[in-house]
């Protein structure tokens, strides 16, 4: 494993934007207008605080950026055991592979793919490519929900991530499938998902962010860009496995148009500090946008449905807005939040910005703790407590991951929930 020796991550930009980086794409004037506004809106806002509305659950004082770093390439040692580590779909339609920031495997996709008109590319070469597509849709909303200085410094380093675009009328049944790995000590990572589907298309994109190594500390600070066009279907899941020494803050932008249906499972179990600011556009009548989240948190961890252990906190932060144009929605957000410890701590932040006269909108959470009849029902057949609480967690999060449509890769998080637990 690599340790970063290299200056602060807010040290070097500004001399970054200026050399080696900015002339990697030099021929995309846009991009790296696009970056310098991305670092002079970073530098304008404050980092938060307690007092503002959108952290008041979280403890700002020990938010920090200082310490980290963008990471060199791999080695090719590293970059082979990371490969084959990363063969855990079967069959996707399109891998994309990044470590440290750095596109280490670029997909081959199918010939009819091809020929249809699919897009999946890294998003170094998305930016050579495709900029009319990006200079549209990449990174056209806020963060809404408090990560504006987060999103900001996102733009500022934006270079990794990909491009997945199903022009109209395309169905992909197979999933694509993108992995980022962190590797290096300190390694400060972008990754930017860039979803399109065009009217009538159909399309599913796993994204998992994953640790090399389970101790190593870095910063992942990504965001996701969703646009389903009418009558569009997409099917996401995300999986965040970072190492539990990692700050992690994921801002998601999700748009349907009419009719359109977008299914997205975000499963959180990792991470020292796990933000998600997920914000819905409604942008036309009869969307169907169902968004499902699952966390395990752990230790003194802040982190849809969560199980908390020890001294862990989960923030839930969620806003839908609707469209004066999309009359008749029908929206519900619920966080469900099961307390595995007296210590635990669950707090919700739901949100609804209504422009339209004609809907149907609402939100909720509970929070509870195990039944006691249930953990009775386990003990009593000689089940020690540990296990017991495990078994009563994981069918608690099912529910969630019932929603996951491919096999393996809802095995994948099971496996990662059941490797959580018995590290508690």
């Amino acid at each position: 494993m690599s340790t970063l020796t290299s200056p602060a991550l807010t040290g070097i930009l500004d001399s970054a934007l200026q050399s080696a980086d900015s002339a990697e794409f030099r021929a995309q004037d846009w991009f790296t207008i696009l970056r310098q506004q991305g670092w002079h809106t970073f530098q304008s806002l404050p980092m938060p605080k307690r007092d503002d509305e959108k952290w008041r659950f979280s403890d700002t004082r020990t938010l920090s950026l200082a310490g980290y770093a963008v990471a060199p390439a791999p080695s090719d040692a590293e970059v082979a055991k990371l490969f084959v580590r990363s063969q855990f779909i079967s069959r996707p339609a399109g891998l994309i592979v990044h470590v440290d920031g750095h596109c280490i495997h670029k997909p081959a996709l199918a010939p009819e793919l091809t020929a249809q008109g699919v897009i999946f590319e890294s998003m170094t070469d998305a930016i050579r490519h495709h900029p009319a597509l990006l200079k549209e849709y990449l990174l056209k909303h806020k963060a809404g929900l408090g990560g504006d200085k987060f999103l900001a410094l996102h733009q500022a380093w934006l270079r990794s991530g990909y491009l997945l675009h199903i022009p109209k009328g395309v169905v992909v049944t197979q999933p694509f499938v993108s992995i980022h790995w962190t590797l290096a000590e300190g390694a400060a990572v972008f990754p930017h998902a860039l979803i399109i589907a065009d009217e009538l298309a159909q399309t599913t994109i796993h994204d998992f962010h994953l640790s090399a190594q389970p101790a190593a500390r870095a910063l992942a600070i990504s965001a996701c860009d969703i646009y389903a066009g009418n009558g569009a279907k997409i099917h996401r899941l995300a999986v965040q496995g970072w190492s539990s020494t990692t700050q992690s803050f994921q801002i998601d932008n999700t748009c349907g148009g009419r009719d359109a249906l977008i299914s997205s499972v975000h499963a959180a179990v990792g991470s020292r500090r796990a933000r998600l600011e997920n914000i819905v556009r409604i942008d036309g009548p009869g969307a169907d946008i169902r968004l499902y989240g699952i966390s395990v948190a752990s230790g003194e961890q802040e982190l849809f449905k969560n199980a908390l252990l020890d001294k862990s906190r989960t923030i839930f932060s969620g806003l839908i807005k609707v469209a004066p144009e999309a009359q008749r929605t029908d929206a519900y957000q619920t966080n469900r939040n099961l307390l595995l410890s007296p210590e635990a701590e669950a707090d919700s932040l739901p949100g609804l910005e209504i422009e339209a006269n004609d809907v149907k909108c609402s939100h909720g959470a509970t929070t509870g703790q195990v039944n006691p009849d249930e953990l009775f029902y386990l003990r009593a057949r000689g089940i020690p407590l540990a296990v017991a609480q495990e078994l009563l967690a994981q069918g608690f999060l099912e529910e969630i991951l019932a929603k996951v449509e491919n096999d393996e890769a809802a095995a994948t998080v099971r496996e990662m929930l059941r490797v959580k637990f018995h590290q508690i």
